[in-house]
């Protein structure tokens, strides 16, 4: 795959905040790459150095090769955390506006029946939904036919189902060869839609690679879970044992003998729970901290 934008050694300084701290990463061209980390980590500033608005106190963005250029706004889009729309414009209108903008414009009706906007036309930017407003806003990342759009925590307040439809727009739109950069906050987010992830904290990237081989190189196959009341008050807890948020995580290969030896210790396995390691449990285990925070 050919490298679409890459970012070298990203470094923003505030006064006293050293937001982003040596950050690199390459994007491939078709790809969905996912930025994951809690607020305050660094996702937005980087987004926005490599979107071109912000200007990196050192290092360098490459899009093609070649350091960001005038056009290169032509040929990204770009869906901010959050958008002003310009009051009294219907759908239509608002559409129309953006793509007037640009000189080169995706199809209209194309996009329209991709982001799902037939019937929301005529409406006016203000009574739109949550879930209606994003997909407007998707649009107009893409009316310009982006060859690499980026998403910062494009479904941040939407409800589940809302999340899950907005997930398919996505999904549609890597279908039609764009690229696509996600900053996130939403851990099953980024393992259904990302090729690759980036974990963000305190401004450094802790972690990158494929989310399932990220997740197999610092885990075992499962994680047993108990009830912390469901330990006998008596014994000890094995040293690689995790007690948090009201339960002891224990890391097995294989269940069968782990059940075992928790009976045989007294425990209550009455509340057990065994799960498969995500992309939450190696942020936790990376960081200390849940991914929204």
């Amino acid at each position: 795959m050919t490298t679409l934008i890459e970012a070298q050694n990203l470094v923003r300084l505030y006064p006293g905040v050293r937001a982003v701290d040596g950050i690199s990463f390459r994007v491939e061209s078709g790809q969905c790459f996912g930025l994951l980390g809690p607020n305050g980590a660094g996702k937005t500033t980087t987004l926005e150095m490599l979107e071109g608005i912000q200007t990196p106190t050192s290092g360098h963005v490459r899009f093609k090769g070649q350091p960001l250029g005038r056009d290169y706004r032509e040929v990204v889009g770009i869906q901010f955390q959050a958008t002003a729309l310009q009051d009294f414009q219907t759908v239509e209108e608002s559409l129309a506006m953006f793509a007037s903008l640009y000189r080169r414009t995706a199809e209209r009706e194309e996009l329209i029946r991709l982001c799902h906007l037939a019937d929301i036309l005529d409406r006016d930017t203000r009574k739109l939904s949550g879930g209606q407003r994003q997909r407007l806003l998707l649009a107009i990342a893409l009316v310009n036919a982006p060859e690499l759009v980026f998403l910062d925590e494009p479904t941040t307040g939407l409800d589940p189902q809302a999340r899950r439809n907005f997930w398919g727009l996505i999904e549609q739109v890597r279908r039609r060869g764009t690229t696509v950069l996600l900053t996130t906050h939403y851990m099953e987010e980024a393992e259904r839609l990302c090729d690759r992830v980036a974990i963000v904290d305190q401004g450094r990237i802790i972690a990158e690679g494929r989310p399932e081989e990220l997740v197999r190189e610092h885990f075992p196959s499962r994680i047993i879970r108990l009830p912390d009341s469901a330990w006998p008050a008596d014994r000890p807890l094995p040293p690689d044992a995790l007690e948090r948020n009201g339960e002891i995580e224990f890391h097995a290969e294989e269940v069968t003998p782990m059940l075992a030896e928790l009976e045989r210790i007294g425990a209550d396995l009455s509340g057990l729970r065994v799960a498969t390691p995500n992309l939450e449990d190696l942020f936790l285990k990376l960081t200390g901290h849940a991914l929204r925070t």
